[in-house]
Parts: structure tokens; sequence; C-alpha cells
């Protein structure tokens, strides 16, 4: 994840706002930045619920609002978050995973009470003043992404296929007499548990590709969009198995417990198979709200 600045001409000449300090406490507090949360629109309960969230570094949120838009902000060191800063803390999983947490626990809360665009991790502007700018110049597009996600949620679909389960599966029973089967050599035996092992993991493949497909069929009936993610892998991959599919899916709230039961039991009776259905969440996959670069503003 890269960090890349962002902003305009316009807004690189908007008036700086004073600071209401003494020129002692001017001198001596820390240059800060603006981070973005989310965007929703103005009177739709932000303003309200910004004092009651915490933000990075333990700041205290509060929104900047513009032509009908509000945006979730909270105040970060210029340094940490300057272009060097994000790179490093970027690569430090430590930092990254609490930027993470807090990004999403902020947008989340805001998410419970009315529509928000989830900005994209780091996004990060030179003060207040620049993010009302924003929110002037991008208001047509924040907008109609508004109104497209209104009424709805992201839930995710991820899809597993673990050989070792489906080895460890019992067996049918064979229809003929165990003496009917002719003895065999320690080396042959051995021969055909290695051809049946990986027979069974190209099988538990096609059976997780098969179960897939056929999420996709039902899903698509009750979603009015989808997004497919590259699977994930190491320490992000959840539970056993492989992640073979990671999707996400934009469902009607009204339709959210239809979707549950629509893909409950899919993977039944399928060794070595399992479905993972997470949410509702803000619709990260489906809020194209990213930062335009420019100098003197940063997303990431």
């Amino acid at each position: 994840m890269t960090s890349h600045l962002q902003g305009d001409d316009a807004a690189a000449a908007a008036p700086q706002q004073p600071l209401a300090l003494p020129t002692e406490q001017r001198e001596s507090a820390p240059p800060s930045s603006s981070y973005v949360y989310a965007i929703g629109r103005a009177g739709a309960g932000l303003d309200a619920a910004a004092p009651r969230l915490t933000g990075l570094r333990d700041g205290r949120v509060r929104t900047a609002s513009a032509d009908g838009l509000t945006a979730l902000v909270s105040s970060v060191p210029a340094d940490a978050f300057s272009e060097e800063g994000m790179k490093a803390q970027l690569e430090n999983l430590t930092e990254l995973e609490q930027i993470a947490r807090t990004h999403h626990t902020v947008v989340e809360a805001a998410h419970t009470g009315t529509t928000v665009l989830p900005m994209r991790l780091a996004t990060v502007y030179l003060d207040d003043a620049r993010v009302r700018s924003m929110l002037r110049e991008r208001g047509a597009e924040f907008d109609a992404l508004l109104s497209r996600l209104e009424g709805h949620a992201e839930l995710g679909v991820k899809v597993y296929a673990d050989p070792r389960a489906a080895a460890a599966a019992p067996v049918p029973a064979s229809d003929g007499p165990e003496s009917a089967a002719p003895p065999v050599s320690p080396g042959r035996a051995y021969l055909r548990q290695r051809r049946a092992r990986r027979q069974t993991q190209r099988d538990a493949y096609r059976a997780a590709g098969a179960v897939a497909d056929e999420v996709r069929g039902r899903a698509a009936a009750l979603a009015r969009d989808r997004v497919a993610h590259r699977p994930q892998q190491g320490e992000l991959a959840a539970g056993a198995g492989e992640n073979i599919a990671n999707e996400a899916y934009l469902v009607p709230t009204n339709r959210l417990r239809e979707f549950h039961r629509a893909l409950t039991g899919l993977a039944d009776g399928v060794p070595g198979v399992r479905i993972e259905v997470t949410g509702p969440w803000a619709p990260y996959s489906f809020a194209t709200a990213t930062a335009t670069p420019h100098a003197e503003s940063r997303s990431a």
C-alpha cells in the first residue's frame, strides 16, 4: 500500500483558518493534518455521532461540512502521516493493523445510523479547509454514490477448499464383502494411498469451485452488485483450508436475512468445502470515494 498526495490548486489557494490558540501555544503545538474516515449527507446524524467516536491516536472525531455533505475527520500528527511517515507506518504490521482497526471502527459506527461512503485507508488532507474544498468539488460524485448505496449493506462471502478435511471424511462402505478384494503388497498399497490422496485433493478443489459457482448464482438474484476480491492468503486467511473465492455483495438491507438463508447449507455434505458469510458492513467495496492526487494532501 503506497501513499499518494491529493487535492487541487483551488484547494491549495484556499485561505488558512487561524488557530484559536495563544502565540506561545501555536509555536509549541506540533503541526497536524486532517484524517478523513467517511462522507455522508449533512443533517443525517454525523454531527451528533462524531463526539462519541474516537479516532487515530485517540483523537476526537469531528465533522467538516460543505454543500450538503459532511466528512468525519480527526487530527493526526503531520509528520507521522506525511508521505514518508505513512510509508513507515504501513510497512509496520502492528501500526497498519491499528490504523485499519480504528478506521473500520469509526466507519462502522457511523454506518449504523446513516449511509456513508468509507474513504480509503490513510486519506489525509492538510487541514479541514482542504476537506471542505474536496466536498465542494466532488459533491456531485459523492451525492450519486450515496444515492446508489442508500438502503444497502455489504456482505462478504468466502469459499474455502480443505483437502485435509476431505481426506479425513469417512469413505463410503464398499458394496462387496471385504474378502472379495485380493491382498496387495505394502508397496502397492502405499502407491494406491498416494493416488487416492491426490484424487481427494483434486476433488476438494473441484467441489469448492462448484459451490462457489452456486453461491454466485443464488447471490445474483438478491444482490444489486458484486465485486470479486483477490483470495486471501497467509495471515489474512481465516480458518483451515485455502480461500478460493473472496467476494463482496451489495445487498438491500431488507433482503439480508434472505441472502443468508439462500447460502445456508450449500456446502453441507461436501467434504473439504466451507462457506463463510460476513457482515453486514459499510459498503467499502462499492464506495469508490478515492482522493485525487496532489502535492499537498495524502491518501494510501
